[in-house]
């Protein structure tokens, strides 16, 4: 190992390296609080692709397993450290490179926080959709690297649709661009897709192309109060056969909307045991007819009180309650994060299922959902440190997993394999697809150091 680090030290700038324990303890793992991590040899903050290339180079040569980061807000384990490994860090690469009006594009550095660009581009009227509840934090290297989603992709898609092109780094230390910067083209295999959703595992990116939209309509919000989950979940399915394409479709159940009054005192829970929060950006007439629709469906499937917000505060506070209902849930104990998908239609057997789990297994499981694309966010509650309970709350885990790929699900919807997953993919897809895989790490990753066991696990 000192040969690497010697090696290193002479192609990456001193003060990229870093070896205090006590620095390189703060980037061991990500938020996944149950997924094993490791203790690394030496952590690079990378300032450039040249970095980047000369510490894959340097590690492909030793055969030094190399787990690239970038907030570390993830929470599958995939930016866990491996004993001995070197951790890469892009947080530093951090430029916004062009954003382009007039092609609609965007490009950026891999360590470029979601918000950051979402902002600099509204000051183009430009909009970039992709909005993890993350985005404040999260980079755009580590959305890539997941293929995050966030509260508008029931409408606008998830990071994979606005991904032109990336720079990565591969193999043992080349430096490629996949993709492209033109609105349509179908040259050669989609190697910048492949590399959306691949956790670090096949190279590591650099710099991304983004496509762009245009500034959206301002949003109507409803809110709808419901007894239970089945009746909110069938008023999901009612919207979606409707035909209406809401701009974000949320779910909060009772658990969440208490985790969130007790810490900020929003009196969320004191009348609805399960929230839906609506929202349509269809400009002029057309977006009051969809709100209006919402709320009429929402009465059908059987709300207790349902409405059109008026105070656009209001509405603010509402999604904001949503983006922090992990770190209310976070002030009770340690939190396990599911995130399953099933067919829109079978959401409300979903829910009923999850209920079912929580009951049989005496767990606490809270649920919220980007409802209106079947995904949904359980989030087991266990008391720090009880060990029987983190017991059931892992077997409650993975009912949870059995039970979306029994409705025709996936077992996860935008955060990603990681560590914590790995079983589930393999429930979820064939070996003949597992060895698919495997087959596509050796071409790209012929030292093995990428990220090694994570997602498809060893051979």
């Amino acid at each position: 190992m000192s040969d690497l680090l010697d090696t290193l030290r002479g192609t990456v700038p001193a003060d990229r390296i870093v070896t205090d324990p006590d620095v390189i303890s703060s980037y061991t793992h990500d938020e996944a609080a149950w997924a094993p991590y490791g203790t690394p040899a030496a952590l690079v903050r990378a300032g450039s692709t040249g970095d980047v290339r000369n510490v894959v180079a340097a590690c492909a040569e030793r055969g030094v397993p190399l787990v690239p980061r970038g907030a570390g807000t993830g929470v599958s384990g995939g930016a866990n450290a491996l004993d001995g490994c070197v951790l890469l860090s892009l947080e530093a690469m951090d430029a916004i490179v062009e954003i382009n009006a007039e092609e609609r594009l965007a490009v950026v550095q891999a360590g470029v926080v979601n918000d950051a660009l979402r902002n600099a581009c509204a000051e183009q009227g430009l909009w970039y959709p992709p909005d993890p509840s993350s985005a404040p934090w999260s980079t755009i290297g580590g959305n890539v690297a997941t293929n995050a989603g966030g509260l508008c992709c029931v409408k606008y898609g998830v990071t994979r649709d606005y991904v032109l092109a990336v720079e990565a780094v591969v193999g043992r230390g080349e430096v490629v661009r996949l993709g492209r910067r033109t609105a349509k083209g179908v040259a050669g295999y989609d190697l910048c897709g492949l590399m959306v959703g691949s956790e670090g595992t096949l190279g590591v990116i650099t710099e991304v192309t983004v496509r762009l939209r245009g500034a959206r309509s301002p949003e109507r919000t409803v809110v709808g109060y419901f007894d239970t989950l089945r009746a909110a979940g069938a008023a999901v399915g009612m919207i979606i056969a409707s035909g209406v394409v809401p701009s974000a479709l949320e779910l909060m159940d009772r658990h969440v909307l208490e985790a969130v009054d007790a810490w900020r005192q929003m009196g969320l829970s004191a009348d609805a045991n399960v929230l839906l929060l609506g929202r349509t950006d269809a400009p002029g007439e057309a977006g009051d007819a969809e709100a209006d629709a919402m709320v009429r469906l929402f009465d059908e499937a059987g709300a207790t009180w349902s409405a059109r917000s008026s105070d656009e505060a209001e509405a603010e506070a509402l999604f904001s309650a949503r983006k922090l209902s992990h770190q209310a849930l976070e002030r009770l104990g340690t939190l396990l994060t599911e995130d399953v998908c099933v067919p829109r239609g079978l959401l409300p057997e979903m829910l009923t299922r999850v209920e079912a789990t929580a009951a049989r297994n005496d767990v606490h499981i809270a649920n919220v959902a980007h409802a209106g694309d079947g995904n949904l966010h359980p989030l087991i509650v266990t008391p720090t440190g009880d060990d029987a309970a983190r017991v059931r709350a892992q077997r409650a885990f993975d009912e949870i997993i059995a039970d979306a790929i029994a409705l025709g699900g996936t077992v996860s919807g935008e955060h990603g394999i990681g560590l914590l997953k790995r079983r589930g993919l393999r429930d979820e897809v064939s070996p003949a697809v597992i060895a698919m895989h495997h087959a596509v790490k050796d071409a790209l990753d012929p030292a093995g150091i990428f990220n090694p066991g994570k997602v498809i696990g060893a051979p």
